[in-house]
């Protein structure tokens, strides 16, 4: 079973920036698909981006383009940077996990949000 533990939500204002990590453990794969997701209060969970972390495959929603960028440093941990925040960018933000998977899996796996593992969630809270 692998275990996801995000960090580094917080509150900023208007134009800060925030970095989240995530780590991803229980498992002995040197390669993992890891996403970030958000969740706004009384909306849909979206999703923001994702990453193969080996090979680097990466994908980022329109929306966040320019102000988010999503990174790794090894294995099992990725970051989301996210700058010149809004107060739109005001959620809790998930970060999932699916050990073993290639770059042909993280389209499908952040569509359908099918990912076996989820973070319990950070908060971001971005003041005007």
């Amino acid at each position: 079973q692998v275990q996801v533990l995000e960090s580094g939500g917080g509150s900023v204002q208007a134009g800060g920036s925030l970095r989240l990590s995530c780590t991803a453990s229980g498992d002995t794969s040197s390669r993992y698909c890891m996403a970030w997701f958000r969740q706004a209060p009384g909306k849909k969970r979206e999703a923001v981006a994702g990453i193969v972390t080996s090979g680097g495959a990466r994908y980022l929603d329109n929306p966040f383009q320019g102000r988010f960028t999503i990174s790794h440093d090894n294995a099992n941990t990725v970051y989301l940077d996210m700058n010149n925040l809004e107060p739109e960018d005001n959620a809790t933000y998930y970060c999932a996990a699916e050990a073993g998977c290639s770059a042909l899996d993280l389209g499908p796996l952040i569509y359908r949000q099918g990912f076996t593992s989820w973070g319990q969630g950070t908060q971001v809270t971005v003041s005007p």
